[in-house]
């Protein structure tokens, strides 16, 4: 019943963070609640610790690039789901293959863009300046809907499991 959520709330993630560039709460939180119920249901207190600690593992894998503004808190929402209806183990799994396929569609974005080199030399430039003066003036990224990375990602370690 888990998986079946599970494909449910990626599948309708990935068309509004496509479309709209969101994902929606009405998605996101009754996917973690249902997560918690099941879970509890089914393996009274263990099952709902079991939930939980995927919801806190989820939490704790993305809090960090939310504060510093590198996503949105709809993708914390949906790794939180994740962790709520698979476990934290499932989530860090998934985690890894995330953040493989994240990089390489920002790799293809700036190859295509063709700004990988200026993208690397910005990089490069802001960080001398930061160390020197804790400013940066240089844009650098070019956002794209990571809900799609999280999607395939989970997807991904779902279907090959664990690459360690």
């Amino acid at each position: 019943m888990t998986t079946i959520i599970l494909l449910i709330a990626l599948s309708i993630s990935l068309c509004t963070d496509i479309k709209n560039r969101k994902i929606l709460n009405i998605v996101t939180l009754p996917a973690m609640l249902l997560g918690l119920a099941a879970h509890t249901f089914t393996a009274g207190l263990e099952g709902f610790l079991f939930s939980f600690y995927g919801i806190l593992t989820g939490f704790a894998l993305l809090v960090i690039p939310y504060a510093l503004k590198g996503m949105a808190a709809g993708d914390v929402k949906l790794l939180m789901a994740i962790g709520a209806l698979k476990g934290s183990a499932f989530v860090i799994g998934s985690f890894l293959y995330i953040a493989i396929i994240g990089g390489i569609i920002a790799l293809i974005i700036l190859m295509v863009k063709k700004d990988l080199l200026a993208t690397l030399k910005r990089m490069i430039f802001s960080a001398k300046i930061r160390t020197l003066s804790g400013l940066s003036t240089h844009e650098l990224h070019h956002a794209f809907p990571y809900g799609v990375a999280i999607v395939l990602g989970t997807i991904s370690f779902y279907g090959v499991g664990p690459i360690w």
